[in-house]
């Protein structure tokens, strides 16, 4: 056997013994292997320049130059362009790309160009909707980032445009191309748990801190343009800006719509409920501060979704960050980023014993005994979210995780906090995505503002 052969039967050895130690099953291991060794001899082979993809970038950050690099691993793909308020990050961005990467301030420009075929937007999510929108109705495929959107009626109004433009759409909620998730999620949908009872979505607190000092306008930020279309004019407070826009209701939505997007979605999946949504709402939380210039998300909090199967979602504040699904008979499943395990897994000493724990999910027929052959399984994705995207630019397939699904996630999410903030327990119409309460409704939407408007 030559050293090639062996090379790969090497990788395949190493990544099966990988995919194991995280709790996969043989079984679905080999299944996404097989996917990686696909795309790993397509990436072999040369793409001619004019069959690449020409991309753009909107939002310079860490997030935004994340997404732009995955999308640069890829052979078939051309950053030509990136656009941001702030000159320095722009700057730095187009620079890190090569020579004859154009850097924009306004991403309209950007959007302008005839060359470019998709767009990739890493801003802020008081800007995904109109950046994306944009983007669409200029003949634009689009990879927006989580959260999707910043209220309820931005998503519908995105969701619109992206069926009349028929654009390939791909919310960056990357677990759905997380093995580990979609195993979770397919073992729920086809009963393994028997009914389920409850879901918890576990995703941390939100930051308090405050009240924040004004500074001096940085000479490279746009700070009127950063703002956006909805927020209230406020002079400079560095704690707003970039990263720490999430405590802030004014821009995000803290930690619902920042991790509960992620694990809110899968909650939505294992339901079978992409197209829909809870149908009762109950949110508590630590009071924020209402100190002028102080983060202002809610500290703490809990919030419980009721379903029409009667399944809860209880999405808190607390907890190992992960989803845990809760059947009958005290099942459950266990899932994050870093393992996957089960409440039958055996050949793990409890915590506190001393030996050496068996591999997550070892032990567990609840998460190893494969599904019949009938069984319904979810959009598998074999070669990473972003590639995901990239292949349907090329097929025109719809990817895994449309602007609909993003949509209906992150009004989850949305609806969660509006009830954490009113303090009432509320019902919703996941038809009509509308409450039983005046008050509630009026904070589906936000008035815009500055010359914008939300046009979908």
């Amino acid at each position: 056997m030559d050293q090639g052969n062996l090379s790969r039967r090497g990788f395949v050895q190493r990544s099966l013994a990988a995919m194991a130690a995280a709790g996969l099953p043989a079984w679905t291991a080999r299944e996404l292997l097989d996917g990686q060794l696909q795309a790993a001899d397509a990436a072999k082979k040369p793409v001619a320049a004019s069959d690449k993809i020409t991309i753009g970038l909107i939002g310079c950050g860490g997030q935004g130059r994340g997404i732009m690099n995955q999308a640069r691993n890829s052979k078939m793909v051309e950053v030509v362009a990136v656009a941001d308020v702030d000159k320095t990050r722009r700057e730095q961005t187009a620079s890190s790309v090569g020579k004859d990467c154009k850097a924009y301030e306004d991403f309209r420009e950007l959007n302008d160009r005839k060359d470019i075929q998709a767009i990739l937007v890493g801003t802020p999510e008081h800007w995904h909707t109109l950046c994306s929108i944009d983007a669409m109705k200029k003949g634009k495929d689009v990879y927006c980032e989580k959260p999707l959107t910043l209220t309820v009626a931005e998503g519908q109004a995105l969701v619109r445009v992206a069926k009349a433009t028929k654009a390939i759409f791909q919310v960056g909620s990357q677990q759905r191309s997380d093995a580990r998730f979609r195993h979770a999620a397919e073992l729920v949908r086809n009963g393994r748990l028997g009914k389920i009872k409850r879901i918890e979505t576990r995703i941390g607190d939100n930051p308090v801190g405050g009240p924040f000092k004004t500074v001096m306008l940085p000479p490279e930020l746009n700070w009127e343009f950063w703002q956006g279309p909805v927020s209230p004019h406020v002079e400079y407070v560095k704690e707003r800006c970039h990263y720490q826009f999430r405590w802030w209701y004014e821009y995000s939505g803290g930690k619902m719509t920042d991790w509960g997007a992620h694990h809110n979605d899968q909650a939505q999946w294992a339901l079978g409920m992409d197209d829909s949504g809870p149908i009762e709402i109950i949110g508590k939380g630590d009071k924020p501060s209402d100190k002028p210039n102080s983060y202002n998300c809610h500290p703490n909090f809990e919030v419980t979704y009721t379903y029409s199967n009667g399944a809860q979602l209880v999405c808190m504040s607390g907890g190992e960050n992960g989803v845990k699904y809760e059947g009958e008979d005290g099942k459950w499943i266990f899932v994050s980023r870093s393992l996957i395990t089960a409440s039958d897994e055996a050949n793990r000493p409890q915590a506190g014993k001393k030996g050496v724990a068996g591999k997550p999910g070892s032990g567990s027929k609840l998460l190893n005994e494969p599904l019949g052959k009938d069984a319904i399984r979810l959009y598998a994705v074999k070669n990473g979210h972003m590639n995901n995207f990239l292949e349907g630019i090329k097929t025109r397939k719809p990817c895994v995780c449309t602007a609909e699904i993003g949509h209906r996630s992150v009004s989850v999410c949305h609806i969660g906090v509006i009830s954490t903030r009113l303090g009432k327990k509320l019902k919703w119409d996941p038809v009509k995505e509308q409450f039983d309460d005046a008050d509630a409704n009026k904070m589906l939407a936000r008035e815009y503002h500055r010359g914008w408007k939300l046009e979908g």
